[in-house]
């Protein structure tokens, strides 16, 4: 089994971090540091609780005076990158402390964010301040958007994401995305993927309120260069698990009305938890030319109250030949992992051909 993220917090990691600190405030005092992170239960805390665990303690042992602790963070953040060329997910405890003591202090906290960005991402801390300071915000965002420096422009997207997962939301920009869209045209041909990628993500959250906006976005960015064309199909992945028909045309599969889907059967009629269900089925393309096909599967998972949520999963999108007969055969895993509870009970799945749903067959999960 991977070994828990959590525990990336250990000895060696505040070793080399108590080093670099002192580099930078000699004063600083290491056993009483560690005593107080490992206090109060530290093994019995996920990840995200030991992250605000050391930005609190961080805080009291930089005097607890905020603009004293930004200057030693920022020269912390100065050293610590210089040898160093990718972002550092570890120290994401470094803007927790600017959001959690800083928001008050506008014009420190946000230059602050804009060099911590360039070591260890942002993009949680920046939500509190978008929701304070709306205008001043975006703005802001709307500048970093141009900056030279790849992990300051990506914040602009990603920080401002409207269903960011793990974070706070920000409910205006679910209602009204329109503020972003600045930011995503300035970033949408940008030479990193990792920003494009970010505008993508934006955008697809963006498609889960705003379905119409996306669509409109989508037919207009399209087909100008390839890298952009990822983007927008990337962005719009959400639409397409919906069936949007729009969207199935711009990306080239059409009508499912000549595709048929014969002889589908579920091989595994009850399911242990930790094993797998697995189905069968032929698909059928009647036309007499070839035709890119989107085909999918739909999982509808019982709920803790008896009733099904259904989750789509890609199988493949390709060119099958015309008058052909496919077979597909195909297994869920339905492994225990942490993000999703199974509940035994009556369960059902069904083929999506170009968006459109064929059949359900029912099967059942059971302990």
């Amino acid at each position: 089994m991977a070994e828990p993220l959590k525990n990336m917090y250990n000895e060696n990691f505040f070793e080399g971090f108590i080093s670099a600190i002192k580099r930078v405030y000699p004063d600083f005092n290491k056993v009483a540091f560690l005593n107080d992170i490992y206090a109060e239960d530290w093994e019995g805390k996920e990840l995200k609780d030991r992250m605000y665990r050391i930005s609190s303690v961080l805080y009291k042992h930089l005097n607890s005076d905020f603009s004293n602790a930004v200057k030693v963070i920022r020269q912390l953040v100065e050293f610590l990158k210089s040898g160093q060329d990718q972002m550092s997910f570890e120290y994401m405890f470094l803007p927790d402390l600017i959001e959690k003591n800083g928001l008050d202090e506008y014009e420190t906290s946000v230059s602050a964010l804009e060099d911590i960005t360039q070591f260890t991402s942002c993009e949680f801390a920046v939500r509190p301040f978008i929701i304070k300071y709306p205008q001043q915000m975006m703005e802001q965002m709307y500048t970093w958007s141009t900056h030279q420096n790849q992990n300051v422009r990506r914040l602009a997207s990603e920080g401002c994401r409207p269903r960011l997962p793990w974070a706070m939301a920000l409910p205006a920009l679910k209602e009204n995305p329109k503020p972003i869209l600045p930011i995503l045209k300035n970033l949408k041909n940008d030479p990193s993927e990792f920003v494009r990628r970010s505008v993508a993500n934006n955008l697809n959250d963006i498609s889960k309120d705003n379905s119409s906006l996306v669509v409109d976005i989508a037919k207009t960015w399209f087909g100008k260069t390839k890298e952009t064309d990822a983007l927008v199909k990337h962005a719009c992945r959400t639409l397409l698990k919906q069936g949007n028909q729009e969207m199935m045309e711009l990306f080239g599969s059409g009508s499912s009305d000549e595709f048929k889907i014969k002889k589908f059967k579920v091989t595994t009629p009850k399911v242990k938890i930790g094993e797998s269900l697995a189905f069968a089925f032929q698909l059928i393309n009647s036309r007499k030319t070839s035709a890119k096909i989107r085909l999918e599967y739909g999982l509808y998972f019982q709920k803790a109250n008896g009733a099904l949520s259904k989750k789509v999963f890609k199988i493949s999108e390709k060119v099958y030949p015309e008058n052909s007969t496919t077979v597909v055969n195909r297994k869920q895993t339905f492994r225990v992992i942490t993000t999703r509870k199974y509940h035994p009970g009556l369960h059902q799945v069904s083929i999506i051909v170009n968006g459109k749903e064929h059949g359900k067959i029912s099967f059942e999960l059971v302990d």
